[in-house]
């Protein structure tokens, strides 16, 4: 009975000790920061990984994140410089830098988001009412988040928060007014169309009359050398023709008979012409008459 009894105090010991040794000592991982309290009241911030201890029962371990944490604020309007709604919902990213003092303002993560929110939400509205809505969605964009994290940084310093950036997810118009800006950029592009295709259509004009111009030229200058060449050809045939006729008439008058019997003489081809006709007058008498008046035709082939 007695060695029962022992047995079953040791195991009470073993487990008060392990319940004790877990009350003593806790770890800390890379990602965490502790901050530990008694009785609510601050003793003192671990910040280096590892094993540490506290006093059992009395303090309390508090946890906190060391890594970049998010805060995705909700969706809310904006009014423009130029008096222009916009919707935006920017997110804010940002880290716990001094944990005591977090832990005295916020206490948490979700009272920290919620201050955040409010800062943000409160520095965009001043930011984006001091430029136009052109430039809030185009080239002023980064420049006014840039403005937005650096006030914001300075003001959650107060919190033990270190904002990191903050950007904008999304901007868009209002619902109600999105459909008559639309309607509105259609029509802008619609009047582009028309230029682009108006002033395409001048340019092939031009074109087109400078090319017509171009050709009529090239046919004109062509023409003028044809018959340029032509009547030096026309020429130098006379010349050739009447040399020939100075040197032999009846010769010439002999070949220019053939020339003409091949032009209109065909293989089924009837006649009827007088016995004494000067165009046969090589074919019926084997002696040639003189000829009577046989003068070169001009250009004949």
């Amino acid at each position: 009975m007695r060695t029962k009894l022992f047995s079953v105090g040791g195991l009470v010991l073993v487990l008060l000790a392990f319940i004790v040794t877990r009350q003593v000592f806790f770890t800390v991982n890379e990602t965490e920061q502790v901050i530990i309290t008694q009785f609510g009241e601050y003793k003192r911030t671990i910040q280096q990984p590892g094993l540490a201890w506290k006093m059992p029962f009395l303090q309390t371990v508090n946890r906190f994140d060391r890594r970049i944490l998010t805060s995705d604020a909700p969706k809310a309007e904006y009014l423009t410089q130029d008096k222009k709604r916009l919707v935006a919902d920017p997110v804010t990213r940002w880290r716990i830098s001094d944990p005591l003092l977090f832990y005295k303002t916020v206490r948490d993560e979700s009272g920290a988001r919620a201050r955040l929110d409010d800062l943000v939400l409160s520095e965009m509205r001043r930011e984006v009412a001091s430029h136009n809505f052109a430039l809030v969605i185009g080239g002023k964009r980064e420049t006014i988040m840039e403005n937005v994290a650096r006030s914001g940084r300075e003001k959650a310093k107060e919190f033990g928060i270190e904002v990191v950036d903050v950007r904008i997810k999304r901007a868009d118009l209002p619902q109600e007014v999105q459909q008559s800006v639309f309607s509105r950029m259609v029509a802008e592009r619609e009047r582009e169309a028309k230029r682009y295709r108006s002033e395409g259509d001048e340019e092939s004009a031009k074109l087109k009359a400078e090319t017509d111009k171009q050709r009529t030229i090239l046919l004109a200058q062509a023409k003028q050398d044809s018959d340029k060449l032509r009547g030096e050809g026309d020429g130098t045939a006379t010349r050739v023709y009447a040399e020939a006729y100075g040197k032999d008439a009846e010769f010439y008058a002999f070949v220019r008979s053939l020339q003409a019997y091949e032009q209109f003489l065909g293989k089924r081809s009837t006649l009827v012409l007088p016995a004494d006709s000067d165009l046969f007058r090589y074919l019926s008498s084997p002696q040639p008459r003189p000829a009577t008046n046989v003068t070169p035709a001009h250009g004949t082939r």
